[in-house]
């Protein structure tokens, strides 16, 4: 600056003043972010299955023969195991899938390419939950449905283990998890259930 006048080449001091005050709104509104969503996680607990004495004795689900036919409505109880005898009767995969609450690496499982018809029973208690009916390619890595074969047969529950809030779906009879439901599957329903194949057991049918 010379003779009283501004030299273009430097900032005028209310750009300093703008340019520093944007700095810190932006700092503080990163700062904001990050405070939310560590409280999001802190406050939307992790979904896990039931422990042996959680939730009801008895549920009610649909049951289907093993060609596929609806055999009616039932009241059972509900399948509770130890940990010991859940690790014995599993494959170490299908144990931390579904009473660990892991997910099976994409494009891995046995049953994404399952193009035969039958149904989808839980590895862990053999319910029946979903058809080959509702399966299609949703080009995740994991099979995918849009609609369980009864929708009494699943739960399910907000999972906040991620920093997305997600909807976890478990079997209703013994707990296992399964995988998680998102609304960006096709039609007529707009969902898609993403499960690993871990926690399946496919029975052909025919």
């Amino acid at each position: 600056m010379s003779n009283g006048i501004l030299n273009n080449s430097e900032p005028k001091p209310e750009s300093r003043h703008l340019g520093r005050r944007a700095f810190i709104l932006s700092a503080a509104g990163a700062a904001s972010a990050v405070a939310f969503w560590g409280l999001r996680r802190t406050t939307v607990a992790a979904a896990r299955p039931l422990g042996p004495h959680e939730g009801p004795a008895t549920v009610t689900v649909v049951q289907f023969s093993a060609d596929g036919k609806k055999l009616g409505t039932v009241t059972l109880p509900r399948v509770i195991k130890t940990d010991a005898e859940w690790q014995q009767q599993l494959s170490k995969t299908s144990y931390w899938v579904t009473r660990k609450f892991d997910t099976e690496r994409p494009f891995t499982g046995d049953l994404l390419n399952e193009h035969e018809r039958g149904i989808f029973r839980c590895i862990c208690c053999d319910l029946a939950l979903f058809s080959s009916d509702a399966k299609f390619d949703s080009g995740t890595g994991w099979p995918s449905f849009w609609q369980p074969i009864a929708r009494e047969n699943v739960v399910d529950e907000v999972d906040g283990s991620l920093m997305e809030v997600r909807t976890a779906v478990s079997c209703r009879l013994c707990d296992a998890h399964l995988g998680h439901v998102f609304d960006d599957g096709p039609r007529p329903t707009g969902l898609r259930f993403c499960m690993n194949s871990a926690s399946l057991r496919f029975a052909k049918i025919g």
